[in-house]
């Protein structure tokens, strides 16, 4: 039995050095992190102990974009016998246990602030009393786990971990491991070559984006994640080829992340209505179900700057009522046309969600109640409210901005922005 832990002792630390070596061919430093946590290490089955407290304490080193190597030890001070045990509690009374394990982690956003993961590995434990699988001193473990990373800085991530070791020797318990950590990279140079030309030759770029860190610095990007706005595109090519904004995911405000208009619907992401039908891409694709590269499908869109009193919900200026009627008489020429009201609000800093949010369906329910006061079925109509959660134009969480205080009214059924045009040229010749 010696022998057998000796060999998953020496198997524990061949994985992880045999790895990292492999890894440090290419970079001597950059890629090394600690990471010291606490959490709770639970006994299951016929073991005679119950949880406990632990310590850890990982060697990590970061061979790619998705993988991760981790030598990792453990220490629990403070095992206590479980009554519920086959053995006899009496056997020990409290009982401290070390363990030493080797995983390996994937990721699967490694350069975006939030980084899920999961991992693999074999790990061995001892105790100087018999609180393992079988009632005995030591096991071995292979492991399986997963987690999820919060990069705070360049330096510092938090983290959350969760592994299944199964302790092994005649039979096999589960040993569920939960802990919470911190990790603290150390510095070195990057081992990607550069994604741009605008890097300048030994200028560092540590995410390899294609920005050097000094550029992210001015930008105010995170020189260690490629993404920073987390919208599908690096940072360097937002702002090399595309012209977007690395700090916000969605430049032209069209409800649409910069990289989905790129990768996924080929639309412009400076453009909020690529085809020029009328309606912005994003509502075409979230709303409409229509093509925002076909201008000939787009709906019939007016959108009123309705402005209410503070705190209120009903339409007093008069000037908005033309607007309305005009809105009305389309709808009764196309009486198998419906309507889409949607209320929009504008979003200060101290701004309650909740509160917009009902605020704008209000609004948007006192343009129907007008409609439907000119003649028009309330089953044609339906009105909705968004809040603040889709601006115009970029908030001004100081002063306000009025564009975003507004009320669309989508019309399905009575041709796009063509027809509109004509309609209001013949209602203005009247």
């Amino acid at each position: 039995m010696k022998t057998l832990h000796r060999i998953a002792l020496a198997a524990v630390a061949g994985i992880f050095v045999s790895s990292a070596v492999s890894a440090q061919e290419k970079s001597d430093i950059g890629k090394w992190y600690v990471s010291p946590g606490i959490g709770v290490l639970v006994f299951s089955g016929n073991q005679p102990a119950n949880p406990g407290g632990i310590g850890l304490l990982r060697l990590g080193y970061e061979a790619t974009d998705h993988l991760t190597f981790e030598l990792g030890g453990l220490y629990g001070p403070h095992f206590l016998a479980s009554d519920d045990s086959k053995y006899s509690p009496e056997a020990f009374k409290s009982a401290d246990a070390w363990g030493v394990s080797s995983d390996v982690l994937y990721h699967f956003n490694r350069w975006e602030r939030w980084d899920p993961y999961v991992s693999v590995g074999i790990g061995y434990m001892q105790s100087p009393d018999c609180i393992f699988a079988d009632h005995t001193k030591q096991v071995w473990t292979p492991r399986v786990g997963g987690g999820l990373m919060w990069h705070w800085t360049d330096s510092i991530s938090l983290r959350a971990n969760a592994t299944l070791a199964v302790g092994m020797h005649d039979t096999a318990e589960a040993m569920p491991m939960f802990d919470l950590g911190m990790i603290y990279r150390f510095g070195g140079q990057p081992t990607r070559a550069p994604a741009s030309a605008s890097v300048v030759a030994g200028e560092t770029d540590s995410d390899g984006d294609g920005l050097t860190d000094a550029e992210e610095a001015r930008l105010g990007t995170n020189p260690r994640m490629k993404d920073t706005d987390g919208d599908g595109l690096t940072d360097g090519d937002e702002v090399h080829v595309y012209k977007t904004d690395p700090l916000n995911r969605d430049t032209d405000f069209d409800l649409l992340s910069d990289g989905e208009e790129v990768l996924k619907y080929k639309t412009d992401p400076l453009k909020p209505d690529t085809d020029a039908g009328g309606v912005w891409d994003g509502h075409e694709v979230l709303e409409d179900g229509t093509d925002p590269l076909n201008k000939n499908d787009d709906l019939m869109l007016f959108a009123v700057q309705v402005e209410f009193g503070y705190d209120e919900t009903v339409i007093r200026d008069p000037k908005y009522f033309a607007q309305f009627d005009i809105i009305a008489k389309v709808l009764t020429r196309h009486p198998e046309a419906t309507a889409v009201i949607e209320g929009h609000a504008d979003r200060k800093a101290k701004s309650s969600p909740k509160y917009n949010q009902t605020l704008s369906e209000l609004r948007a329910q006192a343009v129907q109640k007008h409609l439907v006061e000119k003649g028009i079925q309330a089953s044609r109509l339906k009105a909705v409210g968004f809040g603040f959660s889709r601006p115009k134009v970029q908030p001004d969480l100081v002063n306000g901005n009025p564009e975003n205080r507004r009320v669309e009214i989508y019309i399905r059924g009575a041709g796009g922005l063509a027809a509109k045009e004509a309609f209001l040229k013949e209602a203005s010749d009247k």
